[in-house]
């Protein structure tokens, strides 16, 4: 059941989006737009002006997105939105609207003859992003964001497996047989001199806004974790690949890299850290499913059901780059 549903959190949660449109000069001039997941409520505000305000309710598993989308626009501001509000213990936002997203843009193209690097700019921007936030690692984790480092990885995946009773047998026995090397990925992806940072974890076309000025913005930040950056390739590279076929995935590493160049890792190096984290990447995305959901959702699996084991065995493939 959506909180929305509850007559007594929507007239609470409306009133804060009153309160926090009036300290801005706005109020809602026209009908709303309400859209109901398990994992968030987003509501499309009507106001005055040319364009909408939107309202985000997330779960409390997932209520540090407030918060960090708070600190992210002091800390690089140029690459994301600034909220209008925010009530970070309650996981509330209250955004302007940012525009299209890369998605309605590329599905808008005449004829869908979408550029094979469409993705190159966005991930140099997304990359640049990342290196200058590395410095707040800790402060991220503080923030509640997950912690996914590469040494605890191999403790989480023992979590994970233990929590999901989707596995099978022949899974878990796979699972056991790849938890040395495993581990051994971990130790070296951790030992390579890539500092932590933020890892969006789930940045596919639909959560960055198409470019204004050249710049673009990214968004929906409740799949974060604090750990491997590079990490972050696997969602986009999927997409990208997904639309443009294999090919184009060398030519995305490389533009995600050219930002990470110069900081003491040779280009061997960083490749090399790519495919790592590349490969454990899955781990964060059956995290993610887990958190959003912990009990049975018709059935009797947790920790994330299907789609969770869907990754966890997706660590078994090999990575193309």
């Amino acid at each position: 059941m959506s909180p929305w549903e509850d007559p007594a959190w929507r007239a609470e949660a409306l009133a804060w989006v009153t309160e926090g449109l009036s300290a801005h000069g706005l109020r809602e001039t026209g009908p709303r737009t309400v859209r109901l997941r398990p994992w968030s409520v987003l509501v499309r505000l009507t106001v005055a002006g040319p364009t909408p305000v939107w309202f985000k309710a997330v779960p409390p598993t997932a209520a540090f997105e407030a918060g960090l989308s708070e600190a992210l626009a002091r800390w690089v501001p140029e690459r994301v939105l600034t909220p209008l509000a925010v009530e970070a213990p309650r996981g509330w936002m209250l955004t302007p609207d940012g525009g299209p997203v890369l998605w309605d843009v590329l599905e808008g193209l005449e004829g869908g003859a979408v550029d094979v690097r469409y993705w190159e700019e966005p991930l140099r921007q997304y990359a640049a992003m990342q290196r200058a936030l590395t410095p707040y690692a800790d402060a991220i984790e503080a923030l509640g964001v997950p912690a996914a480092r590469p040494r605890a990885l191999p403790a989480l995946f023992d979590r994970l497996i233990a929590e999901n009773a989707v596995l099978t047998r022949e899974d878990r026995a796979a699972l056991e047989a790849l938890r040395p090397r495993m581990a051994d990925w971990c130790e070296e992806l951790a030992s390579m001199g890539v500092a932590d940072s933020l890892d969006h974890a789930d940045l596919h076309e639909k959560q960055l806004f198409a470019p204004v000025g050249g710049r673009y913005a990214f968004f929906d930040w409740g799949d974060a974790l604090v750990g491997h950056p590079f990490s972050s390739l696997l969602v986009p590279a999927l997409a990208a690949r997904e639309r443009c076929g294999p090919g184009v995935l060398p030519r995305l590493r490389d533009a995600y890299l050219e930002p990470w160049t110069g900081g003491g890792v040779t280009t061997a190096g960083l490749r090399r850290a790519v495919s790592l984290a590349w490969r454990l990447a899955p781990l964060g995305r059956a995290a993610s499913w887990g958190r959003m959901f912990p009990v049975p959702q018709g059935g009797p699996a947790v920790a994330g059901g299907a789609e969770a084991a869907h990754w966890l065995r997706e660590l078994a493939v090999a990575p193309p780059l």
